[in-house]
């Protein structure tokens, strides 16, 4: 404990309040978006696939992870079409007018377009009105983000 406050002290530990939050949720000590996981992966394998260091690139100030070239190809060729709506945040919390993480494990496509949740019971909730939730989320976003 008192090594971590000498540091604080000293200003080893610097840490940042954003006036507005990142359009592309990577976490507090990450710049991966989805996790880490492979967004074209959701519609071309109907499941979460964890992405590699290997196949990656950049947008919208997050580093986007693949399990192929080829999907990472698909995706720089139209990030839109795969990546996660409301930036990969809770598509639930976004429809409520907050901020929550997206999960990975908890992804619905509708029409063409990925959502993700916070976990289980909030993806259920998600699912009792998903047109309704997405005409909510869609009028709160991008604003939110200020």
């Amino acid at each position: 404990m008192p090594i971590i406050l000498a540091a604080l002290i000293t200003g080893l530990f610097h840490f940042t309040t954003a006036s507005a939050a990142d359009p592309i949720y990577t976490g507090l000590f990450s710049s991966t978006a989805v996790g880490g996981y492979d967004p074209v992966a959701y519609f071309t394998q109907g499941e979460p696939v964890q992405g590699s260091k290997e196949y990656t690139t950049d947008h919208e100030g997050a580093e986007w992870r693949f399990s192929s070239a080829e999907n990472r190809d698909l995706f720089i060729a139209n990030p839109s079409a795969y990546a996660p709506q409301y930036g990969g945040y809770c598509a639930w919390a976004v429809a409520e007018g907050k901020l929550a993480k997206g999960d990975p494990s908890y992804w619905t496509i509708v029409d063409g377009k990925l959502y993700l949740n916070y976990d289980r019971k909030v993806q259920e909730t998600w699912e009792t009105d998903i047109p309704g939730f997405i005409m909510k989320a869609d009028a709160n976003w991008p604003d939110i983000l200020d």
